[in-house]
């Protein structure tokens, strides 16, 4: 009897350690891509007005990283898309090299990889000021970074913007 209590317990132990080993490696794969979200700008800097040519649509970005030590990743094709399913897809070769980032603004201006900056061509905002999620897609439709957002709880110096990744 004690022999059969024992070896339960054995295998109930071994279950559980095998759950918690499974835990760690199920949350990398959702980051298994080189670019991730730096950051994101979710409520920019004074009254918000989506007027192209006195707006401050371009104040509000999202910042996209490259944190691969070695490979540098082309954003054609890659798609941002926030909870109601606005999405921009990054229409032109943007060339990402290790440690580099650019960031993805509204309204209308010229890309530039050497400014690292590729406007959405589009006065409207993006990003809810008090709550959002946004995904980062692949070309291939697989999810490469995904974050959800509140003001009140994750903005805790109330400038608006959020750091991920580091």
């Amino acid at each position: 009897m004690r022999i059969r209590a024992a070896l339960a317990v054995t295998a109930a132990v071994a279950g559980a350690f095998a759950a918690v080993a499974a835990t760690p490696a199920q949350a990398a794969t959702e980051y298994s891509s080189a670019l991730k979200v730096k950051g994101v700008q979710y409520d920019a800097p004074g009254r918000d007005s989506n007027s192209c040519s006195t707006g401050n649509t371009r104040d509000e970005y999202l910042t996209i990283k490259n944190y691969s030590s070695s490979a540098t990743v082309n954003l054609k094709g890659y798609v941002v898309k926030d909870a109601v399913g606005t999405t921009f897809t990054f229409p032109s070769n943007h060339y990402l090299q290790p440690g580099d980032y650019i960031k993805l603004r509204g309204g209308h201006g010229t890309d530039s990889d050497a400014n690292n900056v590729v406007y959405r061509q589009n006065c409207n905002f993006l990003w809810n000021n008090d709550k959002d999620t946004f995904n980062l897609y692949k070309p291939s439709g697989a999810r490469a970074d995904v974050h959800a957002y509140s003001a009140s709880a994750n903005d805790r110096d109330g400038n608006g913007y959020i750091t991920y990744h580091g």
